[in-house]
């Protein structure tokens, strides 16, 4: 019934937190690195259902036993209880925006709720009288058996003692009440149009920005910026085979992953980008309507998560809006001959805290690095950062692709970022790569000509050339490639095989455009991605 009071009133007011989200968070927040990477390897993606699962397990656990201590220890519950107070408040004040005054009254309200249903039902049952040394109603009394017929403790301190059943009905209606009050203020919450003002798909990108659509924040000005769009990819960087994944990943199929369990709401109108740190000439801090007034353009960029196993789907490539990352850097007094030992770190920080940093001198070395805010011609949506996040081609995003950021800091190269206190590689290039996606593992075929197609990347060096073999490895053959849209994105290959009976093991390898030929050698993931040949197995009949 707490939770789901205080879910509630977070569904219809924002900047209260959800307090179990929260509490999530500050518990994957304090988890030891080394305890975070196990427990990923093992889980997977399961594991967020699995601490979720734990924590309404363990909440119901501790409910419990402060309510069957409240019978013997009243006092001592009560401080149990202003102990959860302090814990769930604790947590709700690590969340970003949130309302000084209304989260420790969502808090306290929405226990004390909880701790008046459980006194009533506790009063209900009888339990209190049992403890008082006075006996409850007879459980194989008719008025235990009846659902609704109630009994009057004669030396209770006028309280109703009801049946089993009745007490069940009870108590079943008080959960199922706060089950539908976590429902709603869930579903409240999912809404896009939660805050009054500045929310995703108020601001219209198919303008130039800074016009009428953007200016600088307060309306100081309405210069029109330099808009560079890219014209519509060319029909030669497809190739038309079925099961081949498009070229550009539709919004809403682009691979997600994070450690943050909901996504920041933030008005834009609140928000604020700060540049700082060592050897920052200039300090910035910029509204959205700043940040869009300077000369942005379209990039083609291929993302890809660390973790993605080899021939896995952690990887979409998708046309991002925003401003280079050098402009920004340079209006604040950055340049590349001014990047020594104390600020050859960028860091970029979440609203939530989340950070990734990188080496300084990769947003000079002409990669089209962004301050992005928009993706596919849209801007960017909620769970992929908005309003703003950082690009970087040929990084893998836990050391670069900050979403809902609202910090730029330039340090040195000792500070270390969310995922490498967790174990995980320093520095972060993406591995060259290829998929098989035209075929199936286990898929049965028909003898005859048959496409092998799929995508390769190698972000910022480009794709020269895959092969394919359907031996295991024991012969390769060169593939049939598509043009190459940009270095920074994948690239689609079809061979077309000319299956014969048997079983077979397919094969892919891809040669970047350094001349490099992705290795053989399988490794996992953890602690810098994942390498190896992605291979299916097939029968043709």
């Amino acid at each position: 019934m707490a939770f789901g009071l205080a879910e509630l009133v977070h569904g219809v007011y924002q900047l209260v937190p959800s307090v179990f989200v929260a509490l999530a968070q500050a518990i994957i927040r304090l988890t030891p690195g080394s305890l975070a990477t196990q427990i990923i390897e093992t889980l997977g993606k399961a594991g967020v259902p699995v601490l979720v699962g734990c924590l309404a397990a363990g909440a119901l656990a501790v409910a419990g036993l402060l309510a069957y201590l409240s019978l013997r220890k009243p006092l001592l519950a009560l401080a149990g209880v202003g102990v959860l107070a302090g814990v769930a408040v604790a947590a709700a004040f690590n969340q970003p925006f949130v309302d000084p005054v209304f989260t420790p009254l969502t808090v306290v309200g929405a226990l004390a709720a909880g701790a008046t249903v459980t006194r009533l039902l506790l009063r209900a049952s009888g339990l209190p009288d049992v403890e008082a040394g006075v006996p409850a109603a007879d459980s194989g009394s008719p008025d235990a058996r009846s659902p609704v017929v109630r009994s009057k403790e004669a030396h209770s301190e006028g309280g109703m003692a009801f049946g089993r059943r009745s007490f069940l009905l009870l108590s079943g209606g008080a959960a199922a009440a706060g089950l539908a009050a976590v429902g709603v203020g869930r579903a409240l919450a999912g809404g896009e149009g939660a805050e009054v003002s500045g929310t995703p798909g108020s601001h219209d990108l198919s303008r130039p920005p800074g016009g009428p659509a953007g200016g600088a924040a307060g309306g100081g000005t309405t210069q029109t910026a330099r808009h560079d769009t890219l014209p519509p990819p060319p029909a030669t960087a497809s190739i038309d085979v079925e099961g081949m994944p498009p070229l550009i990943t539709p919004t809403e199929d682009f691979y997600l992953i994070d450690t943050a369990l909901t996504s920041p709401r933030i008005n834009v109108d609140r928000w604020s980008l700060t540049v700082g740190g060592a050897g920052v000439d200039n300090p910035l801090e910029l509204s959205y309507g700043d940040l869009t007034s300077m000369p942005t353009r379209e990039s083609d960029v291929t993302l890809s998560c660390v973790s993605n196993e080899v021939g896995g789907g952690l990887i979409s490539n998708g046309r991002w809006t925003g401003v280079l990352l050098s402009d920004v850097l340079e209006e604040a007094g950055v340049s590349p001959e001014k990047i020594d030992r104390a600020s050859e770190q960028l860091v970029g920080r979440s609203v939530d805290g989340w950070t990734a940093g990188f080496r300084t001198e990769l947003a000079f070395d002409g990669r089209e690095a962004l301050v992005a805010f928009g993706l596919n011609d849209g801007e960017l949506p909620v769970k992929h950062g908005y309003p703003v996040r950082l690009v970087v081609p040929g990084l893998y995003g836990y050391v670069s692709a900050t979403k809902w950021l609202t910090e730029i800091e330039l340090t040195n190269w000792d500070f270390d970022a969310y995922w490498i206190q967790r174990t995980w590689a320093k520095e972060g290039p993406i591995k060259t790569q290829s998929r098989i996606d035209t075929v199936g593992d286990g898929e049965r075929l028909s003898a005859g000509s048959v496409p092998v197609g799929g995508v390769a990347w190698a972000p910022h060096r480009g794709i020269s050339m895959v092969e394919v073999s359907t031996d295991d490895g024991e012969t390769w053959n060169e593939a049939r490639l598509a043009d190459q849209l940009d270095e920074d994105t994948w690239r689609q290959y079809v061979y077309e095989w000319d299956a014969r009976p048997g079983d077979h093991t397919l094969k892919v390898r891809a040669t970047d455009g350094e001349g490099q030929t992705q290795t053989s050698r399988q490794t996992p993931p953890h602690p810098s991605g994942a390498t190896g040949y992605h291979a299916v197995k097939v029968s043709v009949t």
